[in-house]
């Protein structure tokens, strides 16, 4: 997207964006609910709408600062609330809860390659007017939603993957890795600016994105 100015990149971006953090967040009411705690649709956060999950800074501000200085994107939405107790078995649907969120990244992976593939094809027919934008907001698309998927399935808590590996674990160990929790965010942005965090996660979502392309371009 270098051949485009700051608005019309900002204009590509802003669709995949809303919703790779919109229906992340929604994903995990939705498998709350349906394994037995229905706080997030009660609260209406079981939904498509955006503006029921952004965060003004971490969902719009911060994503666009860091792509346009560092071209890695970084954020978050308004955490779905979630009452564990509820659940019928807490250890293992706190697990299925918080893989709900990168499941639904990675269905959405799938979708926008798929519209950078159809785009692609249309681009062939010389339909350019339309067959671009699609390709950029496609490729941003799949992209987000990789880092979105792999960031949040890092092993540290309040990371979903952290929930996971609590889940997981003796509940003697569990217990002390949950603590770790009010300080995860700071330690998550310690690594990002350190650059430790891209060099974890980097080659994962790399690999995600060939993937999925791979396995698209080898079907359509």
């Amino acid at each position: 997207m270098n051949d485009l100015n700051l608005l019309q990149q900002a204009s590509i971006m802003a669709l995949p964006l809303l919703f790779a953090i919109t229906l992340h967040e929604a994903a995990h009411g939705w498998a709350a609910a349906r394994l037995g705690d229905n706080t997030a649709l009660m609260l209406g956060r079981v939904s498509i709408n955006p503006l029921r999950h952004i965060d003004p800074i971490g969902t719009v501000l911060l994503p666009l600062f860091m792509y346009f200085t560092t071209g890695f994107v970084f954020g978050w939405a308004k955490p779905v609330p979630v009452n564990w107790s509820r659940l019928g078995n807490p250890r293992r649907d706190t697990a299925l809860v918080a893989l709900a969120g990168p499941g639904a990244n990675l269905l959405m992976m799938l979708i926008w390659g798929l519209t950078a593939r159809l785009a692609i094809h249309l681009h062939d027919l010389g339909m350019d007017w339309v067959s671009m934008p699609l390709i950029y907001m496609g490729g941003f698309g799949l992209m987000i939603n990789a880092v979105l998927m792999v960031l949040n399935l890092f092993p540290l808590p309040p990371l979903d993957g952290g929930r996971v590996l609590v889940s997981l674990l003796p509940p003697r160990i569990a217990y002390r890795v949950a603590g770790i929790e009010p300080y995860g965010m700071m330690v998550l942005i310690l690594l990002l600016v350190t650059g430790v965090l891209w060099r974890l996660v980097g080659p994962f979502i790399d690999g995600s994105q060939q993937l999925v392309a791979a396995l698209l371009q080898t079907l359509f």
